[in-house]
């Protein structure tokens, strides 16, 4: 027997029993580090109407919760400092939160190379046994996606302090940021790391700024409407996919009996799905690029049925629609991303429950590919009723190449949901600055995130409360096929909508990282120059440090000079230089759409492109591919960043 199903109602059961207890949000814990030199903002929970006082450093402050049993004080502001203890008492009962550092606090978000954890970083042994810092503390906030923004986060936080038995969790880029800047500025550092990897920037904008974008506000709605009124949600979505199935596969009405509890597959084969439905060793199989459908049956018991409100499916190549007993619970499409599907009341029933699985491979590996002791039937009270192995199936139309649009709601190209589930339950925290790490998932839509960027800064500047909040941007490295000629490139263009949001706002600075990629691993393991880079970053734009220059050499001009053409840059910080050559490499000069390579010489902080101002010539590139070779450097050892701008 599994306890850990009866874990959770034990646990449920306790909290009821103590509900009058005073508590703070989960956001904070031991340990935890408060923003230095602004007003310090607590909340949590209480008895409705319950009276307060919150203590700290011996100020305090005092309050009522409200009728909701929620209870938000602000202490005032306070410098450096620490360790001090968080005291919350009631008339009859207090809670403490001990080792509570007062200082600068960074907020770390993006994909996986903002997630990517320390102990997977180049040198991680080194740097993890010698970690220990009291002054340097960190916390990650649990995936969490949601459908309106969370009050709190979905488990409570634990704040940790920088040590070899911890540090290894914790954001390799985000902690060598903080540690640097730690070093320098000798004050409390904690760190907030609200990161998901491969998802896109849609999915990190609140409702309200991202439907203001014509593009998302049908999306964005619809998302909201799934939480308020999700039969009339899900079947609008059943509509637009069913619509997508007719439009694209002949037999798509008739296959739609498939989806019925009452359908006899009797006559189906079965399998044990466990992987690439290629590789399971049946013929028909083998070389198969299409539409599959699958059926299976689980029985629950009255009680079961009554609190089963999830399917867990586990992964699937690469596009599905799932039903239980007829009704549309779900779909994805994602071949790396679990299927775990919310299931309304009432859909699952006493006994035996059908439920139906339509996949399209879309060219990749086709089917269930995760193990079958992941699919199951999750309950409220935490019970996991297992699905069994075998499945029926039917092989439907061949449909190579096709795909089919996500739901608005679907991780990891959702709309709004991970910062509803992420980071609207930070809302009141406060923060020295905020460090972005995304783009990968963006990539090929540069146009797009010129505009998606600059929003995202200022939906979380105003969700945060903090109008002049410092933004730090990683800018992609490189990735994927090493440039053989001059051609178009979707990491270059966001690349380029990087650097323009950032050139853009007078908050924000940008982080060169194009000599760190790996053009075979999209998730490069040297960290810890990203993050020293960073901090470079950080000390300008949120330190207002006036005696270093943000970020490497930045292209300003480019005009023609007798035949030649001159790009002048600015932040050399002592002039260009080129490695393993005497020519700088990834110069282009293009004619209306035709590019070549131009011949760059070094000349201070100018490069000039010999013989370039050829007739027609209107434009110049630098390092403009997916996995650019970079020779140009500022004489501080930090790359040039790429370009491309009209000749004058």
């Amino acid at each position: 027997m599994n306890t850990r199903f009866f874990v959770l109602p034990l646990l449920a059961a306790c909290a009821s029993a103590h509900a009058a207890d005073p508590g703070f949000a989960r956001v904070f814990s031991d340990h935890a580090v408060l923003q230095r030199d602004q007003p310090i903002t607590v909340w949590g929970t209480a008895d409705a109407g319950q009276a307060l006082t919150l203590t700290l450093n011996g100020r305090s402050v005092s309050g009522k919760a409200d009728k909701n049993g929620k209870w938000r004080l602000q202490l005032p502001a306070m410098p450096a400092g620490g360790p001090y203890t968080l005291d919350l008492a009631a008339a009859g009962s207090a809670a403490s939160l001990k080792d509570i550092m007062v200082g600068d606090v960074y907020l770390c978000s993006g994909q996986s190379n903002m997630e990517f954890a320390v102990r997977n970083a180049t040198n991680a042994w080194a740097t993890t046994n010698n970690s220990a810092n009291p002054r340097l503390r960190f916390l990650n906030v649990e995936k969490s996606s949601a459908l309106t923004p969370q009050d709190e986060l979905k488990q409570p936080a634990a704040w940790k302090v920088a040590g070899p038995d911890t540090i290894g969790d914790a954001s390799a880029v985000c902690y060598f940021m903080a540690r640097s800047l730690q070093q320098r500025y000798a004050v409390p550092i904690g760190f907030i790391n609200a990161s998901w990897g491969g998802t896109t920037i849609q999915g990190w904008i609140g409702r309200d700024s991202l439907r203001t974008l014509p593009a998302y506000t049908a999306g964005a709605d619809l998302v909201q409407e799934l939480a308020t009124q999700p039969a009339r949600a899900m079947g609008r979505e059943d509509k637009r996919v069913e619509a997508w199935w007719d439009a694209h596969d002949p037999a798509a009405a008739r296959e739609r009996a498939f989806k019925a509890p009452g359908f006899d597959d009797s006559a189906w084969p079965q399998l044990t799905p466990a992987g690439s439905w290629k590789d399971s060793g049946i013929p028909a199989f083998k070389d198969f690029d299409g539409v599959a459908w699958f059926r299976t049956t689980v029985d629950l018991t009255e009680a079961q049925a009554r609190s089963a409100n999830a399917l867990q499916l586990g992964p699937v190549e690469t596009y599905d629609t799932a039903w239980v007993n007829g009704v549309r619970v779900g779909g994805g499409s994602t071949g790396w991303a679990w299927r775990d599907y919310a299931v309304q009341p009432g859909v699952f029933k006493a006994g035996r429950n059908v439920i139906a699985l339509r996949v399209l491979n879309g060219g990749s590996a086709g089917g269930l590919t995760g193990q079958p002791a992941t699919r199951g039937v999750r309950t409220v009270d935490g019970q996991f009723v297992a699905l069994s192995p075998g499945w029926k199936y039917r092989l439907g139309t061949p449909l190579k190449g096709q795909s089919v649009a996500p739901s608005p709601w679907d991780v990891p190209t959702s709309f709004t949901t991970l910062y509803n589930g992420m980071l609207a339950p930070l809302v009141g925290y406060k923060f020295k600055l905020a460090a972005w790490y995304q783009g990968e998932s963006n990539a090929g839509a540069g146009e797009e995130y010129r505009t998606l960027l600059p929003l995202l800064m200022r939906d979380w500047r105003r969700g945060f409360g903090q109008a002049d909040l410092p933004f730090l941007i990683v800018q992609l490295p490189g990735y994927g096929a090493a440039p053989k000629s001059p051609g178009k490139s979707g990491w270059a263009e966001l690349r380029e909508a990087e650097a323009l949001s950032v050139k853009n706002d007078a908050h924000a600075g940008l982080a060169l990282t194009l000599d760190l990629g790996d053009r075979f691993d999209i998730h490069p393991t040297q960290k810890t120059i990203v993050g020293e880079r960073l901090a470079r970053a950080a000390r300008v734009v949120a330190y207002g440090d006036k005696d270093i220059a943000p970020g490497g050499p930045e292209a300003v001009a480019a005009t023609r000079e007798g035949g030649d053409i001159v790009v002048t840059f600015r932040q050399t910080n002592g002039g260009l230089l080129t490695y393993a050559s005497n020519r700088a490499i990834g110069f282009e000069t293009c004619a209306g759409a035709v590019c070549t390579y131009a011949d760059a010489v070094v000349a201070g902080d100018r490069v000039v492109l010999k013989g370039a101002n050829a007739a027609g010539v209107t434009q110049v590139r630098y390092a403009w591919a997916d996995a650019p070779f970079v020779n140009l450097f500022g004489a501080d050892d930090v790359p040039a960043a790429p370009f491309r701008m009209d000749v004058k």
